[in-house]
């Protein structure tokens, strides 16, 4: 007998559908899967026969085999075991041919018959529509995020067959658990002097300005990009539902599986690989961390030492907002809408101009500055020189504002920027002139002058100003041609 029943796969972060045609025929016993499965998928068969004879169901001792659908697109992971046990039954008549109508399963068995969770819910959801979709129960809440009570969800392979075998009601989907409060944000009050370093945050969360600071070890580069997702708005319904999605697939999400409602801040370790940045892999294409970070904060802690292909391979999302992974198999597009912010040393003792206790030679310095390549460099619209603070600013002085006070001002700003609906305030002549000089001695690129022209128009919005003026030129030149430190 044959038997054709609707499941998805994961495609980096895009579900898509597939028909697993199972044919049950005399012969001698056999099980093979066809349609370009992964390792996970072709080990599908001794799950399943574990599944179905712990569930106290019998296992055909005849030939199966098993087709995914479409032929051409590959298969990975163990989603697709749910939807071929069931089509095991209905090829030999363990289940009604017309019960499966209308439904689409994805889920892992254990070999006790339990369903287990599977990654990237979200967007098996979405693949599925706008057939009911069927899950473990555990992933049901996930599901429903995208299906609301198209969502159905079912503890075990016996309990799934139960319900299809007489209509019985399914199973309620459990209420959300109440999660723990999200631990407190870092506030800015902690960070003590640093005016210049706390500038730039409240700029570059103003306008989703990518933000490098150069100074010696204790400076508070750290502290000051650890507070920086303080100063984001929450993120929309529609950001949340992106987020969540990416997180998903990567087997990120929380166990509540709810909906990612802050701006996610990834720091990745400098000695993190180009595939663990970007995404990818052999066979299963995963988002990377800058995909992770997507509407939030992407942190390169000692960009230094990150390793030069790496580094490089930031360029394209940068200015895209995507990442394009393409292997053998296929490509695929994962969201890279993130705000870049990193810190580096001066040099590789950590000193140099910054204290006048260099002890690297010239090489040495221009060795580690040659990593970051001129085209790269050029895509930070700030770079911020930090000093070590005044001792007695760390012993005696007053705090900070707060980041409630800095998050405000980011969020008038923001609201400025919002209601001119993509206009641009008019510039002064001055600043106008100011930026033509430094175009005509070869201060700033083409690149340089759109980006020194976007962090004037933030500044303007910070200071509720009606135009640009040239002291908001000033300032994002002065925010920008910092860049002499770290010139490779």
């Amino acid at each position: 007998m044959l038997a054709a029943i609707s499941a998805a796969t994961l495609t980096g972060t895009v579900g898509r559908p597939v028909s697993v045609e199972v044919h049950v025929s005399n012969g001698l016993p056999g099980f093979t899967i066809v349609g370009l499965p992964d390792a996970a998928v072709r080990e599908s068969r001794d799950r399943v026969r574990a599944a179905l004879l712990s569930s106290g169901l019998p296992w055909p001792l005849r030939r199966v085999t098993v087709n995914l659908a479409p032929s051409g697109v590959r298969k990975g992971g163990a989603g697709l075991d749910l939807a071929i046990a069931v089509g095991v039954l209905v090829a030999t008549g363990e289940l009604p041919p017309g019960c499966t109508e209308g439904l689409t399963f994805c889920g892992e068995l254990g070999l006790n018959g339990s369903l287990r969770h599977v990654p990237g819910m979200i967007a098996l959801a979405d693949a599925a529509a706008p057939r009911g979709l069927v899950v473990p129960l555990g992933d049901a809440r996930e599901a429903s995020l995208v299906r609301g009570d198209g969502a159905r969800g079912v503890s075990s392979l016996a309990d799934l067959v139960r319900i299809l075998r007489t209509g019985a009601a399914w199973p309620t989907i459990p209420a959300a658990v109440p999660s723990p409060p999200p631990p407190d944000l870092a506030d800015l009050a902690d960070v003590r002097g640093q005016a210049l370093g706390r500038h730039a945050l409240e700029v570059a969360a103003a306008g989703r300005h990518h933000v490098l600071m150069v100074g010696p070890p204790g400076s508070g580069k750290t502290m000051l990009a650890e507070r920086l997702p303080g100063l984001l708005p929450t993120l929309t319904a529609e950001q949340s539902l992106v987020v969540t999605r990416v997180h998903s697939a990567a087997a990120c999400l929380g166990p509540d599986g709810a909906l990612v409602t802050r701006p996610p801040f990834r720091a990745p370790h400098h000695r993190a690989s180009i595939v663990a940045l970007v995404g990818g892999g052999s066979w299963s294409l995963r988002p990377g961390e800058i995909s992770l970070a997507t509407h939030g904060v992407l942190f390169l802690d000692e960009m230094g030492e990150f390793p030069v292909a790496a580094l490089e391979a930031l360029r394209q999302p940068l200015e895209e907002g995507v990442i394009r992974v393409s292997r053998a198999g296929g490509t695929v597009t994962f969201p890279a809408h993130f705000l870049l912010v990193a810190a580096m040393n001066p040099c590789p003792c950590g000193e140099g101009v910054f204290t006048g206790a260099c002890a690297c030679t010239a090489a040495a310095r221009a060795r580690y500055t040659r990593r970051l390549s001129a085209p790269l460099l050029d895509r930070f619209d700030l770079v911020v020189p930090l000093f070590r603070p005044d001792p007695d600013q760390l012993l005696d002085g007053p705090p900070g504002e707060s980041t409630a006070v800095s998050a405000a001002k980011v969020a008038a700003a923001r609201g400025r920027a919002a209601a001119r609906a993509g206009g641009d305030p008019p510039l002064h002549p001055d600043g106008a002139r100011l930026l033509a000089s430094k175009l005509r001695e070869g201060a700033l690129t083409a690149r340089g002058l759109h980006k020194v022209s976007r962090v004037a128009r933030t500044v303007a919005d910070l200071m509720g100003a009606e135009q640009v003026g040239e002291e908001h030129v000033c300032d994002a030149l002065t925010l920008r041609t910092a860049r002499s430190t770290v010139a490779p």
